[in-house]
């Protein structure tokens, strides 16, 4: 329903004023009416459309109705085409009759002028603003949805600046522009009108701090843009220009999706009529339109690699070498970060996780910086934050734990679970439940990842292990059939099984950790025998089954779509639990080649059955295993090749707002 306002005629003098191309005038024909009259006539020229409401019926004029009675309820609208050449170049003429007069009693005259006023975004989703038919003032998810879409601006596209983009209220270049999404202010119609009237663009006050609105006149010099809307400034008068009917202006994102803020952003425009002296403007017209802030998406393993991260630390020259082969033969980028900026701080995938936002007309990486904050605190924003690479952050006041390094969130591909589609997948965290009083994700880390809305988080069980992070037990690889990949589990039992198999053929004397100095070397009977040791395995199998389950229900998996790895674990109930050998779940997955940790298991043939098994479960999916020796340099720390590298990933081809959470 188009917009409408109620104008006041009289017969004493005639009436001016402004309709708004696709909105109507409702005209109070009876308040302006003569005392005596009971009828009235109505008559416009060519550019006016009219309809009489009479008894609930709208009737376009002309008609075969010659007059019309003054009763209660009977309106008079009206709607105009395109905008005015002139100032009131179109007129309505009102006559009022006696009960059986022919002459009229007296005329209201109405002189109209039209004007366009229309804020515009890029409604259609199509990369560039367009007109639509569209309603602009709601926004929807799906493929068959609408609504403008917005970035959060939150790389750094000068080198020299200190801060984020979003952080400042200065343009420093055409990059930063193309960061922001358009807002076009059209006006059309007689000049005179703009200057006797007001435009007004604004801002809700709770959305205020979300946004930034820059505005650069007629003129392309970067330093011609000034901050016009956004933080204290609520409200802004926009001069339209003699020669121009466009008035374009740049929007960027502030904050993303939290607590208390759904991502929706709205804009208005409102035209402003000016009275006599000493009293309020009022508004005659308001347009609106809604952006959505883009929400920030994590890539899972099955995501092509397009750069891997490790740090270089004293004693893993050779763990470098091994990732730094493997990425060669994945044809992946390796980024090595020195000494001098990880400060000893070898966990990278603690630290940060890589994901990207995307609007329809832009698409960039940005790195989330976790509250651990240890010897890499500083790297993401010196070394990865910079022009098209964007960085957010979300602190623990409440002091970080285990639980909130970035191992301990993960991503599963796409899935559909009893016909509800995730196609960004579902976000695995690992928390304390199911008892209480335990370690658990940072609340502030937490909502943000809930209210991002398009990767419905799991809450998993990790707080059994040591460490604590869902990567210690599960990880995903791509696979051709099925669901397109397969989950991987640790699996005590599938361990034992395998030992068990090894002794029966007569091998219980091989020994694990083979070559390597000054470690324990305990056979497969010796393990076997530890009763200790199979009932604290029992234990970690019970939490793997718990987490299994939970899994298999979040994200509609068949007991086909998951594969049990070899892992046996040790430690206590109070400390938690670490891994006995290598953790070949903790893997680094670059397409079809994976790094896995070594396990240095028992020697049967000449080969290590562990590894053999693995290979077993992993190349008939089309997948080259590589063993990757982290023993001493990361396996005796408690972590292992994914703890210590990181990859950031193509985005999905899937736009997410086509999806509906």
């Amino acid at each position: 329903m188009a917009q409408q306002r109620r104008v006041q005629l009289s017969t004493q003098r005639p009436t001016s004023t402004v309709c708004v191309l696709g909105t109507e005038l409702s005209l109070d024909v009876c308040g302006s009416a003569p005392k005596d009259a009971v009828a009235f006539h109505v008559q416009g020229t060519p550019g006016v459309k009219l309809y009489v409401v009479h008894e609930t019926q709208s009737v376009k004029l002309p008609s075969s109705v010659c007059r019309w009675p003054l009763a209660a309820g009977t309106e008079v609208l009206l709607a105009m085409d395109a905008p005015s050449k002139d100032v009131g170049d179109e007129k309505v003429r009102i006559s009022y009759f006696r009960e059986a007069g022919g002459v009229p009693v007296g005329r209201a005259m109405l002189y109209l002028t039209c004007v366009e006023v229309s804020l515009d975004t890029d409604v259609s989703r199509s990369g560039a603003v367009s007109r639509t038919l569209l309603d602009k003032a709601t926004w929807t998810w799906g493929p068959d949805g609408h609504g403008a879409i917005l970035l959060v601006n939150c790389d750094r596209d000068d080198p020299k600046a200190e801060t984020l983009d979003n952080q400042d209220t200065a343009i420093r270049s055409y990059a930063d522009l193309k960061d922001m999404s358009q807002m076009v202010l059209r006006t059309r119609g007689p000049r005179t009108i703009f200057a006797g009237h007001r435009l007004l663009l604004h801002v809700d006050f709770s959305d205020a701090d979300k946004v930034g609105v820059f505005y650069g006149g007629n003129n392309i010099a970067l330093e011609e843009y000034k901050h016009v809307l956004g933080g204290s400034k609520l409200a802004y008068t926009v001069k339209p220009s003699r020669h121009q009917e466009e008035s374009i202006f740049y929007v960027e994102g502030l904050a993303f999706p939290n607590v208390g803020f759904s991502g929706l952003v709205a804009f208005h425009v409102t035209f402003l009529e000016s009275p006599e002296k000493g009293l309020l403007e009022t508004p005659i017209f308001t347009d609106t339109v809604v952006f959505r802030v883009a929400p920030w998406i994590m890539t899972p393993n099955t995501a092509a690699p397009l750069e891997v991260f490790v740090c270089s630390v004293d004693n893993n020259e050779d763990f470098v070498a091994a990732v730094g082969a493997m990425a060669e033969k994945a044809k992946c980028p390796l980024t090595v970060c020195p000494l001098l900026e990880n400060r000893q701080d070898r966990w990278i995938q603690d630290e940060v996780e890589f994901g990207y936002v995307q609007a329809p007309h832009k698409t960039f990486p940005v790195v989330f910086d976790s509250p651990r904050d240890r010897g890499l605190k500083d790297f993401p924003v010196k070394s990865i934050l910079g022009p098209d690479f964007g960085y957010v952050a979300r602190q623990a006041p409440e002091g970080a734990s285990s639980l909130d390094s970035f191992g301990n969130l993960e991503v599963s591909p796409p899935v559909t679970v009893q016909g509800k589609e995730y196609p960004l997948g579902r976000i695995l965290i690992g928390s304390s439940f199911p008892r209480f009083g335990g370690r658990r994700m940072a609340k502030a880390v937490k909502d943000f990842l809930v209210a991002q809305q398009v990767q419905a988080p799991v809450e998993l069980f990790s707080d059994w292990l040591h460490v604590g992070h869902v990567d210690e037990f599960l990880s995903f690889v791509p696979a051709p059939d099925r669901k397109g990949f397969r989950l991987l589990l640790a699996s005590p039992s599938a361990c034992y099984q395998l030992l068990k198999e090894k002794q029966e053929e007569g091998f219980g004397e091989a020994v694990m950790f083979e070559g390597l100095k000054e470690v324990p070397k305990p056979t497969i009977n010796e393990i076997l025998a530890n009763e200790g040791l199979r009932k604290f395995n029992n234990y970690v199998q019970s939490c793997i089954n718990w987490n299994r389950d939970i899994l298999k229900r979040a994200l509609g998996l068949a007991e086909s779509d998951i594969l049990d790895i070899p892992q046996l674990f040790r430690g206590d109930v109070a400390i938690g639990a670490e891994a006995f050998f290598p953790d070949m779940v903790n893997m680094l997955v670059l397409g079809r080649h994976l790094g896995i940790p070594k396990p240095f298991g028992p020697l049967v043939g000449g080969q290590c059955c562990l590894e053999e098994r693995v290979r077993a479960l992993l190349e008939p999916l089309g997948l080259t295993c590589t063993f990757i020796d982290d023993y001493f340099s990361y396996h005796i720390l408690s972590g292992e090749v994914h703890c210590g590298t990181n990859v950031r990933r193509k985005p999905f081809a899937f736009k997410w707002w086509h999806m509906v959470p």
